[in-house]
């Protein structure tokens, strides 16, 4: 692109070679031929954003979700982290307490959760748990156990709250970069009513479906077994039967679809991190932790567990200067049936 002086001094080398002389830099038609420029250059800029929006490979937000259309593909949207939280009471009481369905809970980071059932402290106990997701979308809903810890209205005698197991299934809505990949594999992979890339499709296109793989003549010829992922991981029971309603009603004649979920593969992950000097390890520690589960969840089918992928999501946490892995100790292999899950996750401190 052209600067605006340069295409300034083109103008006037222009006029001087029709003219026959050349205008003052300050007279009033050199302040037009300036203005005329700044106008030129700024059509310029404009021509060459729309060029960048008319295809695929160049095009950003709202213009990339138009080329999804005309794919018949849709931005997956952000979800919500899903778990359970555990309230606690410091003595047991002699009555029952219930504890509302959608009671709000946080974390010091000032993360929202909220129970999607109502759960009953028993008399004699000192806990209950209820399920549990963030009150928004997204990949910061994802919480290492033990991160939910105020309480914000809860019944009297509820003293304290906490999250046993992580937070997991949260997921920012589909960045440009992966959904580009997406609609630049679908004219690659031609879906045409029969082939994998139909299945895959289809499957994607049914909300709660974070990933699907089709996998022709899994059990003969004639046969297809579509596995697919919820964003948490395995998917509900619900989905499966949903999903198996609609391509049983689209598929091709004489031929045997079943949809199914898919076989998990447990990785525990221990990685040792060295911080920065000065840099508090229990914060960089929970940090690193929040970047491994992100990692992992339903869109994982299919996929390899790479270590260095894993590892730079490591090291891109603020104050990880260096870090090793005592597991996993080699990469996973992708497999269309197996859907990677995080299993233990211990991040320590690595010794000097």
């Amino acid at each position: 692109m052209k600067s605006i002086e340069e295409i300034y001094g083109a103008l006037m080398e222009a006029f001087g070679r029709r003219a026959g002389f050349v205008p003052e830099e300050s007279c009033d038609l050199s302040v037009r031929l300036w203005a005329a420029a700044a106008q030129i250059q700024a059509l310029g800029i404009q021509a060459d954003w729309v060029l960048d929006q008319s295809f695929p490979q160049t095009a950003q937000g709202i213009y990339l979700d138009r080329h999804a259309a005309m794919r018949g593909l849709e931005r997956a949207p952000a979800s919500k982290a899903v778990g359970v939280l555990r309230f606690l009471v410091d003595m047991a009481p002699s009555a029952d307490i219930t504890i509302p369905a959608d009671t709000v809970c946080m974390t010091a980071e000032e993360v929202r959760f909220r129970t999607r059932e109502a759960a009953v402290l028993r008399a004699g106990t000192l806990s209950a748990d209820a399920a549990a997701e963030a009150l928004e979308g997204g990949s910061k809903g994802n919480a290492v156990p033990g991160a939910v810890s105020i309480l914000t209205a809860c019944p009297i005698a509820v003293t304290g709250v906490t999250n046993p197991a992580a937070f997991t299934g949260g997921s920012d809505a589909e960045d440009d970069e992966t959904l580009r990949q997406r609609i630049l594999e679908s004219y690659q992979r031609l879906p045409n009513g029969a082939n994998a890339a139909w299945y895959e499709q289809t499957a994607m296109g049914h909300a709660g479906v974070a990933a699907a793989r089709a996998v022709g003549r899994a059990r003969g010829i004639g046969t297809v077994d579509v596995y697919v992922a919820g964003e948490s991981g395995q998917p509900t029971a619900e989905l499966l039967a949903e999903l198996q309603a609609e391509l049983q009603e689209k598929r091709e004649i004489a031929v045997d679809v079943q949809v199914k979920a898919p076989a998990v593969k447990t990785v525990d992950v221990s990685v040792a991190v060295t911080v920065r000097e000065g840099a508090d390890f229990p914060t960089v520690k929970t940090a690193a932790e929040q970047a491994v589960i992100n990692f992992f969840g339903g869109r994982l089918l299919g996929q390899p567990v790479r270590l260095a992928e894993l590892g730079s999501r490591i090291y891109a946490v603020e104050d990880v200067i260096n870090y090793r892995f005592s597991a996993p100790t080699a990469d996973l292999a992708a497999d269309d049936t197996v859907l990677p899950m995080l299993g233990t996750l211990t991040v320590t401190e690595m010794e000097a």
